[in-house]
């Protein structure tokens, strides 16, 4: 499915096929394990032009939507999409690579450096004004008001990104851990390939994002203290899950505490039993006036979906998982 579009969503609302396709064409670049990566080299090469012209629309309260990977980003940055002022930007991670050279953490684009967390003094004058323009460049060519960035591993660079644009938004979305752990454990078996000898999953090329983690992100966890020895010998998907989402559900409620009135906790198991309610109060936090056809929308596509059963996890993370769970309310 191109773009995330459906039949559904073309009949709904057809004025919105062209942006998303230039969104998908242009702005986001295509990842390690999906096909058309020909294309990239031309995606850069297009944003080196837009950060040499003039900014091109000012971003107002840009909305960044975060937190794990397998909770429901997708569903509700394509639900985002619908919403007559917003263009939505599916992981545009070509896009933040082009603004900061070192924050592909997967090895889609880049094999050099990358850092997970990113503070504002890494939002040098440069790095904001290269943003600016190809944010300002989006929002120009798909005529939207408003920008929705789905990108989960931005809950890490919270402080970066508000540098850049300060009024912007974050959604942090939660979703039971057994269910995220579930799924990110599966997607590689249906996603994951094999390209010029290198492994290319949920884990990035070769495994650089699980790398990457240990070096940066365990080390500073308090909640798996202790455990550092043992993870860093983890090969199983399902144990690799459990510590991302850990430390990615600590992460948001750490930014949350900090930042508690630009980032809105929304659970995922509340969204699809509850859709209008949760979709007009997100409404109201991003200021984007109540859209009928968006609400409307949001209640067709929705729905609950059945639970995952709880599965054996490594021992020496359980406490953490368990801990983790009962801070986010299951």
């Amino acid at each position: 499915m191109i773009a995330q579009l459906d039949p559904l969503y073309i009949k709904t609302r057809p004025a919105k096929v062209v942006p998303r396709l230039i969104s998908y064409a242009l702005f986001e670049g295509r990842p390690l394990t999906t096909k058309g990566q020909w294309i990239n080299p031309l995606v850069f090469a297009h944003f080196a032009l837009e950060m040499r012209l003039p900014q091109l629309r000012e971003i107002e309260k840009p909305v960044f939507i975060v937190g794990t990977g397998r909770s429901g980003s997708t569903i509700l940055g394509v639900l985002m999409s619908m919403h007559h002022d917003v263009g939505f930007l599916n992981e545009p991670k070509a896009l933040w690579q082009a603004v900061y050279p070192h924050a592909d953490v997967s090895g889609q684009y880049s094999h050099d450096l990358s850092r997970y967390r990113l503070y504002e003094s890494d939002a040098t004058e440069a790095v904001r004004r290269r943003a600016r323009r190809l944010f300002g460049a989006y929002l120009r060519a798909v005529a939207s008001k408003r920008v929705v960035d789905k990108y989960p591993e931005l809950i890490f660079r919270v402080p970066f990104v508000k540098a850049i644009f300060p009024d912007a938004r974050f959604i942090f979305l939660i979703r039971n851990g057994w269910d995220t752990c579930n799924s990110i454990e599966h997607w590689s078996e249906r996603k994951g390939v094999r390209r010029a000898k290198e492994n290319h999953d949920w884990w990035g090329a070769d495994n650089r994002k699980w790398r990457v983690m240990l070096e940066q992100l365990v080390p500073t966890e308090e909640s798996l203290s202790g455990a550092e020895g043992v993870i860093r010998g983890y090969d199983r998907h399902r144990d690799m899950a459990v510590v991302e989402w850990i430390i990615t559900m600590r992460e948001g409620l750490r930014q949350l505490d900090r930042y508690a009135d630009c980032i809105h906790p929304l659970h995922y198991e509340s969204l699809v039993s509850n859709p209008r309610d949760e979709l007009s109060r997100l409404l109201d936090f991003c200021e984007l006036p109540h859209d009928k056809v968006f609400l409307r929308f949001g209640e067709q596509e929705l729905s609950p979906a059945p639970e995952s059963e709880p599965f054996d996890m490594h021992p020496a993370i359980r406490p953490a998982f368990n801990e983790t769970m009962k801070a986010l309310g299951y």
